[in-house]
């Protein structure tokens, strides 16, 4: 039970599903991983997203344990329990949505629901070893989701490949073209991001992910990605006190999210207002480089997911989201796939982009490079 907070049995006979606990399900709480939460009453009716998937004839199985109020990105929760991460249980699952990503890679549900305001669905898929999506702002309802009101946070699909983020999302996106998002065989273009801080090891696994595809690759920069990270931080910041400020008087938080929560109070006005000049700009030049390619191919995280004991020793961990958090800003979808890393059993997280609202294409490139990176391990099996 450590992946999950609670057991259920709602919807039909169809495919099962795991709900991150920051996502309303009539007749239960949400009680988003925290203590200060804990005698929150019933919701009363369900996420628009809920309502979609029982209307779909899918079975919810359960909600999943996360990171306290969505506000972190270890996983680590002493109060609704952390969860473990599958492929290395002496690291970090990640998070927000650890519960939802590890119950996916431990093979308890073929698909989960998690949520994604700095990360919260890629980095914690990238831990864990599986695929996750987060799609364009405002592609997926965020009616019934907690926080309420978020220019950033974003409800998507984890599975443990491309076929099931897709199923996923033909069911919780309007109108999403579930042919066109299969339809892998098309001369895409990819640009692969040079400039990026991370292990080489991460980058090189990426390079040879995208090079297996047969896909036309060519090398791009964004110039932007630090100052959007460090804007997303604050809108982020903003946002999060807004919501979950009041709760610092309880004496009920978990000591990390307590500090960052003090912490996120401080950011004025002016730095608001300057990080959503960046918003702007780092969108525009996202835009303009996906004029030239169909998707920008990046490592999902900087560095492999530290390891438990340092992380409760107190190893800082925030860079983790470097690669991840400007895509929230930016609000443009971002899908990150698990592929090989030599001389480990760990898995690398490749993240792709893909324009805003073309999150069919994203998954169609996904589905390449899956099936590239699948047929080159097989090979390299049997040659063995």
């Amino acid at each position: 039970m450590t992946n999950f907070v609670s057991r259920l049995e709602l919807g039909g006979a169809g495919p099962a599903i795991a709900i991150k606990d920051s996502i309303d399900i009539a007749g239960y709480p949400t009680v988003a991983g925290s203590r200060a939460l804990a005698d929150a009453p019933p919701a009363a009716e369900h996420a628009e997203v809920i309502s979609r998937l029982v209307d779909a004839g899918w079975s919810i199985i359960g909600k999943t344990t996360m990171h306290e109020l969505a506000f972190g990105i270890s996983g680590i929760n002493e109060f609704a329990g952390t969860a473990v991460n599958a492929q290395a249980p002496d690291r970090i699952p990640g998070g927000s949505s650890s519960g939802s990503a590890a119950a996916v890679a431990a093979g308890e549900v073929g698909i989960a629901l998690g949520t994604d305001t700095g990360g919260s669905i890629r980095m914690p898929a990238a831990c864990c070893g599986v695929a996750g999506l987060k799609p364009t702002f405002g592609r997926v309802s965020r009616r019934g989701v907690h926080p309420a009101q978020s220019s950033l946070d974003c409800v998507g699909p984890f599975a443990r490949s491309v076929d099931g983020i897709v199923a996923a999302m033909s069911v919780i996106a309007p109108g999403f073209d579930l042919q066109r998002a299969r339809n892998a065989n098309q001369p895409f273009r990819i640009g692969l991001l040079t400039n990026v801080e991370c292990e080489a090891s991460l980058l090189q696994a990426v390079e040879a992910a995208v090079g297996q595809s047969g896909l036309a690759i060519q090398p791009v920069r964004l110039e932007g990605m630090a100052a959007a990270y460090q804007a997303g931080m604050r809108v982020i910041n903003v946002e999060t006190w807004a919501a979950f400020g009041h709760l610092t008087d309880t004496g009920a938080l978990q000591p990390d999210v307590q500090q960052r929560l003090l912490a996120a109070r401080g950011v004025s006005p002016d730095e608001l207002a300057r990080a959503e000049v960046v918003r702007h700009q780092f969108s525009a030049e996202l835009d303009a480089l996906l004029d030239t390619a169909d998707a920008i191919a990046l490592p999902t995280l900087p560095d492999l997911p530290p390891l438990l004991a340092d992380v409760r020793a107190g190893k800082p961990i925030l860079n983790l989201t470097s690669l991840v958090r400007p895509f929230n800003l930016s609000g443009h979808p971002a899908l990150t796939l698990p592929v090989p890393l030599p001389n480990t059993t760990l898995k690398a997280g490749l993240q792709l982009v893909g324009r805003k609202h073309d999150d069919e294409t994203l998954c169609a490139i996904a589905f390449r490079i899956e099936q590239a990176v699948e047929q080159a391990t097989a090979a390299r099996g049997a040659a063995a």
